[in-house]
């Protein structure tokens, strides 16, 4: 007798549960920690937010290659601003390329997204697709989308509705300043091709290191520019995920990177092999290759791998910059407190008579010249001008802090306070460019006793833009608005710079001497013969031997140039001097004399 198999019957559904009293939640102790704000460097500089693009990526590299193998670090020359030239051409790519991560958005807020044909085509059965359903209202609306997350306010530029802008821009606020920077460093790379002096051009390419700054990274206030000096390190080393992100990947249908190694290398051996044939045929090829090739000896190949790097990674901070620039422009310093009247405008007040008291004492210099100075004075001319050169630079630097000071701190609510400004300040400033005058003179009377030098000369161009810059200061003042100042100071020191190149140091010096040593048959030909070759048009018209001893070493020196160390200077030097330079024995130089 089989029997049948029991089937389970319906499991019925639980009761319910009995309630129990209820277990308070156990919050966590302490706190987990909320989004951490966003710092100052980020809100300012958020930087940009897709890959570098495969352009900017390969001018960088063209760039680097042409510096490397075009600077010549021994002497000014064209290959400095050939390289100059590499470089800006592109930070200029940087600065204009449109990033290819993201597409275009409109000023609406919304991506264009660019027409993508289907996969396979859409069947006469398939349905269309349903429009999107509307999404729920929020406060925010249409036409004014919430800010990106990270971007300053002042990067979200605004355009006309429909209009197509830049993924990140910013209108890049000050443009025409940096185009302004961006041709003064090339001016001042420029001086190393017309004149030779190094000591000059090492001033000069100081001088376009800062106005590279400043034409990358911005910034037009006091603080904005120090905060320029500080980012390119920084997008150097930020700079570095950037243009990984944007190397070109392998893709499957594409050329290997094996294969693109072996047509590189196959590329060198052609060029390897018909270079040395074609050099081998003729001498003439075989000179014009030598100078278009860099050094290739183990230390050659050192110095150029090591300069490749370096340019390459400056030039890829730059880029980065450009791509998204950093917010500089509301950097100012905190509100001051202002003082009461009569806090300020008395230390000033007795400050202008203290000056009034000094000019009437240097007018008598100014009157009296060489004799008061020896008389009166005591020293020498070298103790009196040196020492009054150094100490009046003190002057100045401090009347300047005292402006500073006093423009920051001075209310200027009533119209008493504003006139009082104007006058205290105003005052002082115009004595100060009497102590400026002062000090130029001093040094005039000593250049005519003892003659011309660098380090004369280089004083009386600072003490010429000490006296520039007291007269911006000066409309400044007047005008109560100084907001302009901090860029046309470091614009004078610039235009100083170029036009103690223009005037050629070295030719100029060689000529008072020169001139000096005609009237009064004194010269120091020791001094003059470690000049560089822009003297030698000059020191030409010396009397033999003198002529001869000073151009003796100087034409020992003069090495022969290739395109990368081409110089204008050097070149009238050589033809001045000829096949055969001047030679003169050390018996026949006379001792030099002042």
């Amino acid at each position: 007798m089989t029997s049948s198999p029991v089937r389970p019957g319906p499991v019925p559904p639980p009761g319910p549960v009995a309630a129990g009293p209820a277990v308070p939640q156990q919050r966590p102790w302490p706190p987990p920690p909320g989004p951490r704000p966003p710092s100052v460097f980020q809100r300012r500089w958020a930087g940009p937010t897709g890959p570098a693009r495969p352009l900017i990526l390969g001018a960088v590299t063209v760039a680097a290659t042409v510096t490397a193998s075009a600077v010549p670090l021994d002497r000014p020359g064209l290959g400095w601003l050939v390289a100059a030239a590499a470089g800006a051409g592109t930070l200029g790519t940087a600065a204009t390329a449109r990033p290819g991560s993201s597409a275009p958005t409109t000023a609406t807020g919304s991506a264009q997204s660019p027409a993508v044909p289907d996969a396979a085509p859409r069947s006469a059965t398939t349905p269309p697709a349903q429009p999107a359903q509307p999404a729920a209202a929020s406060p925010v609306q249409p036409n004014n989308p919430p800010p990106p997350v990270g971007v300053p306010e002042k990067q979200q530029t605004s355009a006309p509705a429909g209009a197509t802008v830049r993924p990140g821009a910013t209108g890049a606020p000050g443009r025409a300043a940096r185009l302004v920077w961006a041709a003064a460093t090339l001016a001042l790379v420029g001086v190393g091709t017309v004149r030779a002096a190094g000591w000059l051009f090492v001033l000069c390419l100081l001088a376009a290191v800062v106005t590279a700054t400043l034409a990358v990274a911005g910034g037009r206030t006091p603080l904005g520019m120090l905060m320029a000096g500080v980012l390119p390190p920084a997008a150097t080393v930020r700079a570095l995920p950037w243009a990984a992100r944007g190397l070109p990947r392998a893709r499957p249908d594409g050329p290997s990177v094996g294969r693109s190694l072996a047509s590189v290398a196959v590329t060198a051996g052609l060029l390897l092999v018909f270079g040395l044939l074609f050099s081998s045929a003729d001498a003439v090829f075989a000179d014009l290759l030598a100078d278009a090739l860099p050094d290739i000896s183990t230390p050659g190949v050192v110095g150029w791998v090591f300069r490749f790097l370096l340019v390459g990674a400056a030039l890829l901070g730059g880029a980065y910059l450009l791509a998204a620039p950093p917010d500089l422009e509301g950097l100012h310093a905190g509100p001051a407190g202002t003082v009461r009247r009569l806090e300020w405008a008395l230390p000033l007040a007795l400050l202008d008579v203290l000056f009034a008291a000094f000019v009437l004492v240097q007018l008598a210099v100014l009157f009296g010249g060489s004799r008061h100075v020896l008389r009166a004075a005591g020293p020498t001319y070298a103790d009196y001008a040196r020492s009054g050169f150094w100490q009046l630079l003190a002057v100045s630097a401090l009347t300047l802090l005292v402006i500073a000071g006093a423009a920051r701190w001075a209310p200027r609510g009533t119209r008493v306070d504003r006139i009082l400004i104007r006058v205290l300040l105003g005052t002082l400033t115009a004595l100060s460019l009497v102590i400026v005058a002062s000090a130029l003179y001093r040094m005039q009377v000593y250049t005519d006793a003892y003659g011309a030098t660098r380090l004369r000369l280089v004083v009386a161009t600072v003490e010429l833009w000490l006296g520039l810059l007291f007269v911006l200061v000066g409309v400044a003042t007047i005008r109560l608005r100084g907001g302009w100042l901090p860029r046309f100071v470091l614009g004078a020191a610039v235009v100083a710079l170029l036009g103690l190149a223009a005037v050629n140091p070295d030719r100029l010096i060689a000529e008072r001497n020169v001139d000096r040593y005609r009237q009064i048959d004194r010269i120091d030909g020791g001094y003059l013969s470690r000049l560089s070759a822009d003297a030698v048009p000059a020191l030409d018209r010396l009397p033999e031997p003198m002529r001869s001893c000073a151009l003796r070493d100087i034409a020992a020196e003069l090495p022969e140039d290739g395109w990368r160390t081409a110089n204008v200077g050097r070149a009238r030097a050589r033809a001045l001097l000829g096949p055969d330079p001047a030679e003169a024995s050390v018996g026949g130089c006379p001792n030099p004399r002042w």
